[in-house]
């Protein structure tokens, strides 16, 4: 019971100075806003732009041509889960030759007249169309599908393809860069605002701790103004986001410029909204200890 009661007069007392101090809340409540604002507003883009490049990804295919010689289903149904079972490989779709002889027709309108000349002699093969689920791994999927006895060649795309990956890949990583270093610029902003905060009550500090007041014991209403602090700052800035991203898919109706398609609103809002609102909360939390702990002597 007296460690609730003394939990309790904690938060208490932290209210409490929130609302002594409440200018001095304000002022690094503010800046946990602005800083929180810059980064929710990357963490929207670069993760819009993580999910486009997902997108363009997934439709990622290669083309594995059987061997005119291999007519028996069942060596081409095994020769199917052999590389459906690969990794990195999502689904394979098998296609006869005649349906390869279709599908050539359909994506050039203007050969059709010509191309049926061809029909009864139909060169084409029976064709696996492999769609990827990592795409990183296409070189070794392709060596993997070529070492199967059966295929004739793979078609990939050649280095355009590999080119566009590792672009892809590059987009993604320079935005997971920027949004940590700008979560870091974050947390010292704010740790400095609130460090500022609490230099200015250095004299409270002193004296319970000339009364005989323990470290923790001083240390504990600190902390829950540096929570109370984060919260409250965490708040603006993700009512601002989600709105405005809540209008912007309405707006476009998740497509901007006609090819680039936002994320969907649920759950992604929920999880950005709540990531700020721990990063706010965390921030002002670490922020306090490390400065009320500095004016202590007892930094750890």
């Amino acid at each position: 019971m007296k460690l609730i009661r003394r939990f309790f007069r904690h938060i208490r007392e932290g209210f409490i100075g929130v609302k002594r101090h409440f200018a001095m809340a304000v002022s690094s409540a503010s800046a946990i806003t602005i800083t929180l604002l810059l980064v929710g507003a990357f963490a929207i883009f670069a993760l819009n732009m993580a999910f486009l490049t997902q997108e363009i990804e997934q439709s990622i295919s290669m083309v594995a041509l059987i061997d005119y010689e291999v007519e028996n289903k069942t060596d081409i149904m095994t020769m199917q889960t052999k590389i459906k079972s690969m990794e990195g490989v999502d689904r394979v779709e098998y296609r006869t030759k005649d349906q390869e002889f279709d599908y050539y027709c359909e994506t050039y309108p203007e050969m059709v007249e010509f191309s049926e000349l061809y029909r009864e002699d139909n060169p084409f093969h029976d064709a696996f169309i492999i769609y990827l689920s990592d795409p990183s791994q296409l070189s070794k999927i392709r060596t993997d599908i070529m070492a199967i006895q059966g295929i004739s060649s793979v078609e990939d795309g050649g280095s355009n393809t590999y080119t566009l990956i590792s672009i892809l890949q590059a987009i993604r990583n320079i935005g997971g860069i920027v949004i940590l270093a700008l979560l870091a610029l974050a947390v010292y902003l704010i740790y400095n605002t609130i460090k500022i905060t609490i230099a200015a009550r250095k004299d409270e500090i002193w004296i319970m701790r000339n009364v005989g007041a323990r470290n923790g014991y001083i240390r504990a209403p600190f902390l829950v103004e540096g929570i109370i602090i984060g919260l409250f700052g965490s708040i603006i800035p993700v009512a601002l986001l989600i709105y405005g991203y809540y209008r912007l898919y309405v707006y476009t109706n998740g497509v901007v410029a006609g090819v680039i398609t936002l994320v969907p609103i649920m759950p992604f809002v929920l999880y950005l909204g709540g990531a700020l609102l721990a990063v706010g909360v965390i921030v002002g939390f670490i922020g306090s200890y490390i400065s009320v702990c500095r004016f202590l002597g007892a930094v750890r």
